[in-house]
């Protein structure tokens, strides 16, 4: 349950690393200061006011008359900072109490009930930066106006923004510190999810801190292998074709010298049907080849394999959902969807081909009314040369390469190829391919 509100990225969580003892080290030190340096600053502040006033109290006590006791208390109190007026045969209201909202007043009426040990009110909201103490003497009642800057300490204010303003650069540095140290981490993700889908990524470079370029040279070596052993590959199938090819030309020759007899026709049938498998075999096995992924309409690729299925005399149907451009090997995608949808013509009356975007996948589906394929074998018509017995027709001309190749480039390009059951019952073929 506590995982739903972590940081989900390395970055919000090394955040959260820094910041979180950050935070409670602040709390800590807000909390000390305040229960002791405050309280004790706030206590000591309190009670030089409370002798003051305690001292007016002290004078108003003498006896002499009311005129120049007031004369003498405003006097006394100007030197001390503060405004006293006294007011003579009043009374303070029994429902008079303490209306000090703050700490600070609170501890302000307690230490001046301890000075003077008289009925008093302490007001805070009287004045806007003053309070007001109304003390109940024998002949009437002495107020007192103090600043409210004599009850605090400007050391808190202080020590609040040294405390937030340090607190918030140390937080900008370790973003900063951090930013930089997660930003190859991401150039390594984008670079290997790039190779996955086909893209190359030549400014890729390993950079940050040393666990960070070992993982990036690691792929980099590892991508360089792969891309050895498709060059390897293509190069020796290509010299492999050239060596088969030059027999099967010499055995056409010689086939034709022999004429127009049965045993001629029959070996020219199998001469054709190894030149066809030998077609396919190569085209399976160099895959991709050279191509270069470019930005690519798919919308106009699709339909451009479905216009040449229409002009086949097949009833293709197709919806696509607006323009989508990504960048791909356009010529092994287009090997790919026409190899799909000539499957889906040779074994069905009618297919629907549709496609859109979702979310960050493009789906292609293509459904046809055909036979279909049985839940079992679905995953093995991807396997080189495999074909059907019973679900499909054996006189199609394929080889069983159709569906490996589709699915060779589909997964070249991040994507993937599904199987399942169309509405009509025949077969649903789902690509998918990442934008």
């Amino acid at each position: 349950m506590i995982k739903r509100f972590l940081p989900r990225s390395l970055l919000g969580r090394s955040l959260m690393i820094i910041v979180a003892p950050l935070v409670l080290l602040q709390l800590v030190s807000a909390v000390i200061f305040y229960e002791s340096h405050w309280d004790k600053v706030s206590l000591r502040l309190a009670r030089n006011l409370a002798g003051d006033v305690a001292a007016i109290t002290y004078l108003m006590r003498s006896e002499m008359p009311a005129e120049q006791k007031a004369l003498l208390v405003r006097q006394f109190a100007g030197a001390m900072g503060l405004q006293a007026e006294f007011r003579p045969d009043e009374i303070l209201a029994n429902t008079a109490s303490e209306r000090s909202g703050g700490r600070v007043e609170q501890t302000l009426a307690r230490t001046l009930g301890e000075a003077v040990r008289r009925p008093l009110v302490v007001d805070s909201e009287a004045f806007d930066r003053h309070v007001l103490i109304a003390i109940q003497m024998q002949d009437g009642i002495l107020r007192v106006v103090a600043n409210r800057k004599r009850l605090f300490s400007s050391t808190t204010y202080i020590f609040v923004m040294w405390t937030v303003g340090t607190a918030m650069i140390l937080f900008g540095v370790a973003v900063i510190f951090m930013r930089n140290q997660v930003r190859p981490i991401r150039r390594l993700a984008t670079a290997a999810d790039d190779f996955g889908k086909g893209r190359d990524a030549p400014n890729f470079k390993p950079e940050g801190a040393a666990e960070v370029r070992r993982a990036a040279a690691a792929f980099i070596a590892m991508r360089d292998r792969i891309q050895r052993q498709i060059m390897q590959r293509t190069e020796m199938l290509a010299g492999v074709s050239h060596d088969l090819r030059t027999p099967l030309t010499r055995m056409k020759l010689q086939l034709e010298m022999l004429g127009k007899s049965s045993e001629a026709a029959d070996l020219k049938e199998d001469v054709a049907e190894m030149e066809h498998m030998l077609e396919g075999y190569l085209a399976f096995a160099r895959g991709e080849g050279d191509e270069t992924p470019v930005p690519t309409d798919l919308s106009a690729l699709v339909a451009e394999v479905v216009g040449q299925a229409r002009r086949n005399g097949a009833a293709v149907d197709l919806h696509s959902e607006g323009s989508i451009e990504v960048p791909v090997k356009a010529n092994a995608v287009k090997r790919c969807i026409t190899n799909l949808v000539e499957n889906a013509t040779r074994y069905g009356e009618h297919v629907s081909v549709r496609m859109g975007q979702r979310d960050d996948m493009i789906e292609i589906t293509i459904d046809d009314d055909g036979p279909g394929i049985p839940e079992d074998k679905r995953e093995d018509v991807f396997k080189p040369f495999y074909r059907l017995d019973v679900s499909r027709n054996q006189v199609t001309g394929g080889v069983g390469l159709g569906m490996a190749i589709a699915r060779d480039v589909v997964r070249g390009h991040g994507g993937d190829i599904e199987l399942g059951t169309a509405p009509a019952g025949g077969l649903r073929v789902q690509v998918t391919l990442p934008v």
